[in-house]
C-alpha cells in the first residue's frame, strides 16, 4: 500500500477475485468487467509477481456478495504500526471491511487500531507516503471528516500531511499517481495543478507524464530497485527504465475494467 514506505513491504494481504466481479463499480478507467475468468488469471500473476520478489502475500477469500471486494486498499491504512479503519466513501462497500481489519489486527505484532466514526468517510485509495510526508486526496470517497482522522493519527508521529483536490474525472488520488521510490511521485498531465504538492523535501520530485498514460502512473516500488507497472504505458515505461529501474510489467485490464489500479489490489503491511 501507499502508505508504507518501500523498507516495509515484506508482507501483503489480498483478496480473490469474487464471481459477482462483473458488478463491480465502475465509472472512470472503464464501462465495467466483463471476464471474471481473466480477472482471476491477472490477479493470480499480480500475486506470483509479489512472491517472486520475496513479499509474503496472504490471500483472503474472496465475499462474492460484494463485488469490489478484491480492491482491498481502500479498506485500511497500514502506517508504521498503526491501522486506520476508516469508514468507505460508497456504501456498498463498508462491509467489505471485517476480515481485512481481523486479519491484520491478528498478523501485526503490538498494532494499535483507529476507527472513524459518524459522518467521516475515507477510501485508502486517496493517500499516498513520500516517506514521512502524507498526501490526502479530498475526493468523492473522502471527505473532510476522514481527512481529519488521518490527520489526528499522523500528528501522533509527527507527520505532515498535505490535502490535495481530486478532480471529478478521477476516483482517489492513486489513481492518477504513485510512488515508486521514497523520492518520486508520478503523476499525469492535466489532472492536477503542478503545484499540487507542494515544496517536496530536498531529492524529492514529481515526473509529469501524459494524461493519457493516468493509469500508468499506478505503480508499486518494490526493494531492489524494481517496480511493478501495468502494460501498455510507454512513456511511463521510458522514463522509468531512464531511471535506472527494472520493470516489472503485468496486464491490468480486467482490474482496470473496474476503476481498479495496482495499488488497489494490496495492502502491505
Amino acid at each position: 500500500m501507499a502508505t508504507v514506505r518501500l523498507d516495509q513491504k515484506a508482507r501483503a494481504l489480498v483478496r480473490s477475485v469474487p464471481d459477482s466481479y462483473t458488478e463491480a463499480l465502475a465509472s472512470y478507467f472503464g464501462t465495467g468487467p466483463t471476464d471474471v475468468a481473466l480477472a482471476r488469471q491477472q490477479h493470480e500473476q499480480y500475486c506470483a509477481l509479489l512472491r517472486k520478489e520475496g513479499v509474503e502475500v496472504t490471500v483472503l477469500e474472496a465475499d462474492h456478495n460484494h463485488p469490489d471486494c478484491m480492491f482491498v486498499e481502500d479498506q485500511a491504512v497500514v502506517i508504521d504500526g498503526h491501522i486506520l479503519l476508516p469508514t468507505p466513501g460508497h456504501p456498498s462497500r463498508v462491509a467489505e471491511q471485517p476480515p481485512i481489519a481481523n486479519y491484520l489486527m491478528e498478523s501485526i505484532d503490538g498494532i494499535q487500531t483507529c476507527t472513524m466514526g459518524g459522518a467521516a468517510r475515507m477510501d485508502g485509495g486517496d493517500i499516498i507516503r513520500l516517506g514521512n510526508l502524507f498526501f490526502v486526496g479530498r475526493s468523492s470517497r473522502t471527505n473532510d471528516l476522514g481527512i481529519a482522522a488521518l490527520k489526528s493519527l499522523l500528528d501522533f508521529f509527527d507527520y505532515e500531511l498535505r490535502i490535495i483536490d481530486i478532480p471529478g474525472h478521477a476516483l482517489h488520488l492513486t489513481s492518477i499517481s504513485s510512488t515508486p521510490t521514497d523520492q518520486l511521485i508520478m503523476v499525469p498531465e492535466d489532472h492536477l495543478p503542478k503545484d499540487a504538492f507542494g515544496e517536496l523535501p530536498e531529492g524529492c520530485e514529481v515526473v509529469w507524464m501524459p494524461a493519457e498514460e493516468a493509469y500508468g502512473c499506478n505503480t508499486i516500488g518494490l526493494p531492489g530497485n524494481k517496480v511493478m507497472i501495468a502494460d501498455g504505458y510507454p512513456t511511463v515505461e521510458a522514463e522509468l527504465i531512464n531511471r535506472g529501474f527494472e520493470l516489472i510489467k503485468i496486464d491490468m485490464s480486467e482490474i482496470r475494467a473496474a476503476d481498479g489500479s495496482l495499488t488497489c489490489c494490496s495492502i502491505f503491511y
